[in-house]
């Protein structure tokens, strides 16, 4: 592989997706040139201030007001405002020379042929032979784009389709062109799952690469069932979302969102670009998308599209679905089904997707009529748009966020019993025949009964070509429980596997729903303690779950709290403490790593370990107000004890608690593991970030090696934290005074972080003084406690558990 270090990026184009693409290289680290068009006439405002056409304010205008838009959106594209300083912003026409500086070139003008080629042209003028230029176009064809450009411009260019938004999106497609240097591939395939954390997918340059051509056949497919089976628009949004491993917008509600014009671009493409397609019927659009272009009804960018948002009188809000026979819109009607009932208590979705398949209602018939066609279509998409049929799946888990790709979900319903349904599926889409493509059969001839199996924990793929199992390419250093849970699991109960990762490191996996915390994850933390501290060298905390942890199971607390079972709830928070100061006080190096929503308990447990291997994706909080009480898990004692670690004798140490108590008090979630970092969860020389969800298992066990390696040393409790009594006390109840006059909280919000305060600031001490960790703890369980006897608290939490919102009363 080429030996490269990318350390500037030029984008080129500042739209939607320059602009975002330009924070995610920022997120990274990489300093960013973002370029755009100068404008050709003057707003009324830059003429009122006297400003000209050569006014450097006004030729980068697009440019700068684009980047402005990018981060106003939620969720942001930037992981920290800070970051947003490595991206320096300029035009064509006076800053495309500064290209030579930069170690890779990624064009993202409009989606023209003969735009791209000219802006080339001008690129060629500047570039330093040797710099990667790509492409992020997501369906022009990449070789045409090299049209009379260098050798060099050639070797070094391909197709880089990222998917919007960039920086939660994983799908990055690699398109290269038959000139493009092998070595050029490798290293963008290896820089963008390393170092961008994404799903890197190599494609064939064929229409729509594999991501939008499986994506979009699969949604129009629905639209065509829709007529043949009588469905609504609600009715197919509740049937293809999270119960069939799709996401929450499922199909029309991606519509409105993606834009419709955008999906019938692409439609459009596919049927002019792909004449050998023999689906190619199905990118012809039906009567009712026709006409809603026609209406310009393309979505949220209208305002209207599958969805209308309509006010009341009374300024409530409705959401109105279209009625797909009238092309009225009206109230949304409310969807029952037998087979998705049947779906909802089955967290697998591997054995839900056969509960799907074998049900006799309307859901389970679109179920059928979506898959069978679907798996016919993949296999005749083989060699046709890649060569392994398993960058199909990656592509659409990873881009469309599908929970499992199509042959995939084939396997899971058998491939050879599912051949004679594919045959039999009476409603066919337009040209399809129920034939699936000789290489099924011939796997299944040759005794290769699934696309893919696991072995010794590593998952192979059937490879067409040799007609025998292959491991995935670029995933045989990755861990997966999934893979190695069966074989490798050395204790269990109802909420927590422990699994031998090899090489004296051990794993505790939570599988509680939304992993939250109760005893059975209490117990089983501590029995991985007492393991590791007996037989291995470290542990690790970490699962495969959609959430790190929700935090605490406030059920249980209720529970108790209701039947006023205060010995029980006092042992239930100690046994919580207890578990968060092993964490830290073990003789073995322990090591969270946590990603996605990491909540109540499940931040205090990685504020208590020795190291953090993030996800970059990781949203940490301290949420307890929320529910009426304090972080009642080791949290309260662990901020007191970092604010305590920064005081400075120089500096009005107030300010330093001030900050901690609010971070708390206003339940601070991160939107990113370097915001968790600036909001105090995350400590400097603790913690490390992996872009690559995947690797993040596989990091973390690293991580727990090395500092058993460097000869690990149990820390010793803290007897010497500084808390201010008295003197902190003030300030806590003033601050608490003004927002409450403010009316920024409610009465009790005020009594809560008085209590909060109070256990920050040692309790009623006359002076500061130095305090143990256990007096700390006391504290912060003995208020935590007296909260849950408030009636108040109750409320809350009960309107938590119903509502999945939090009561401000």
């Amino acid at each position: 592989m080429m030996n490269k270090n990318i350390r500037k990026v030029a984008v080129l184009g500042s739209g939607v997706m320059g602009s975002r693409i330009a924070c995610h290289f920022a997120n990274i680290g990489v300093e960013v040139l973002l370029l755009d068009i100068v404008p050709r006439e003057l707003l009324p405002a830059e003429e009122a201030k006297g400003l000209t056409l050569e006014s450097k304010i006004v030729r980068d205008r697009i440019v700068n007001s684009s980047l402005e838009t990018a981060l106003k959106t939620n969720p942001s594209p930037i992981y920290s405002k800070s970051f947003v300083k490595r991206i320096k912003t300029g035009n064509f026409d006076d800053n495309l020379k500064d290209i030579a500086h930069v170690d890779w070139i990624i064009e993202v003008v409009v989606e023209r042929l003969d735009v791209k080629q000219s802006v080339f042209e001008r690129v060629e003028q500047f570039r330093k032979p040797g710099t990667l230029i790509t492409s992020n176009t997501s369906g022009i064809p990449i070789h045409l784009m090299t049209e009379g450009r260098s050798e060099d411009f050639k070797d070094h260019f391909c197709g880089t389709h990222f998917f919007n938004p960039p920086r939660y999106l994983p799908l990055l497609e690699v398109i290269p062109t038959p000139h493009t240097k092998p070595e050029v591939v490798d290293f963008i395939l290896h820089f963008g799952d390393k170092m961008l954390g994404k799903s890197v997918v190599l494609c064939k340059d064929t229409p729509a690469f594999i991501g939008n051509r499986i994506g979009v056949y699969s949604m129009l497919a629905v639209t065509h069932l829709v007529e043949p089976l009588g469905l609504t628009v609600e009715e197919v949004d509740k049937y293809t979302g999270p119960a069939m491993g799709h996401p929450k917008s499922a199909t029309f509600r991606t519509a409105d969102v993606v834009g419709l014009d955008t999906l019938v671009n692409v439609a459009n493409g596919l049927a002019q670009n792909a004449p050998e397609d023999e689906a190619k019927g199905v990118f012809e659009l039906p009567p009712f998308i026709i006409k809603m272009v026609e209406n310009k009804w393309l979505g949220e960018k209208t305002k209207k599209g599958f969805y209308e948002k309509v006010k009341a009188d009374d300024g409530s809000s409705e959401i109105l679905s279209l009625n797909l026979k009238t092309l009225e819109f009206g109230s949304q009607q409310k969807v029952k089904s037998a087979t998705l009932e049947a779906t909802k208590p089955v967290e697998d979705i591997r054995k839900r997707m056969k509960v799907y398949e074998q049900g006799t209602d309307k859901a389970a018939e679109l179920f059928r009529a979506m898959h069978y066609p679907l798996f016919e279509y993949v296999s005749r998409r083989v060699p046709e748009i890649t060569d392994d049929f398993f960058r199909i799946d990656d592509a659409m888990r990873a881009g469309f966020g599908w929970e499992l790709g199509p042959f995939e979900v084939w396997d899971v319903l058998g491939v050879r019993e599912t051949l004679a349904k594919i045959k039999a599926e009476e409603k066919r889409l337009p040209g399809q025949d129920g034939e699936v493509a000789s290489w099924v059969h011939e796997m299944l001839e040759a005794g290769c009964e699934s696309f893919y199996k696991i072995e010794n924990g590593v998952r192979q793929y059937y490879d067409i070509a040799t007609k025998s199992y292959k491991a995935i390419p670029g995933t045989e250093d990755l861990i997966v429980l999934d893979h190695i849970r069966e074989s490798k699991t050395i204790w269990k109960n109802t909420g927590v596997s422990i699994i031998d990762l090899g090489d004296g490191i051990i794993n505790c996996e939570f599988h509680t729903k939304m992993n939250t915390i109760g005893g059975d994850v209490i117990q089983g933390l501590n029995k991985a303690i007492d393991l590791a501290e007996k037989e291995y060298r470290g542990l690790v905390v970490s699962n495969d779950g959609k959430n790190f942890s929700a935090g605490a199971n406030i059920g249980m607390i209720f529970m108790m709290a209701v039947e006023q079972d205060f010995d029980e709830l006092n042992m239930a928070v100690r046994a919580f403490q207890n578990t968060s100061m092993r964490l830290r006080y073990s003789s073995i190096p322990v090591v969270v790593a946590p990603f996605q929503m990491t909540l109540g308990g499940g931040c205090e447990f990685s504020m208590h370990a020795d190291f953090v291997q993030a996800h970059a994706e990781t949203y940490m909080g301290l949420v307890e107000l929320g529910v009426g009480v304090i972080p009642g898990g080791g949290g309260t004692k662990e901020f007191t004890l970092r604010a305590s670690e920064e005081f400075k004798e120089d500096q009005i140490v107030q300010n330093t608690l001030k900050d901690k108590f609010l971070t708390i008090g206003q339940a601070k979630v991160s939107t990113s593991a370097y915001e968790a970092y600036e909001l105090g969860y995350l400590q400097k020389d603790k913690f490390a970030i992996t872009m690559n969800r995947a690797r993040l298992l596989a990091d973390a066990k690293a991580k727990a090696l090395e500092l058993a390696d460097e000869g690990y040393v149990q820390p010793a409790p803290r007897n010497d934290i500084k808390v201010l009594g008295n003197q902190g006390l003030g300030i806590v109840y003033v601050g608490a005074s003004s927002m409450r006059e403010g009316n920024y909280i409610s009465d009790y919000d005020r009594k809560i972080s008085e209590k909060l305060g109070w256990v920050m600031c040692g309790g009623n001490l006359s002076s500061p003084t130095e305090v143990s960790e256990q007096y700390l703890l006391d504290l912060e369980r003995k208020t935590f406690l007296e909260l849950c006897a408030e009636r108040k608290t109750l409320e809350r939490i009960q309107f938590m558990l119903t509502k999945g919102k939090p009561l401000r009363n």
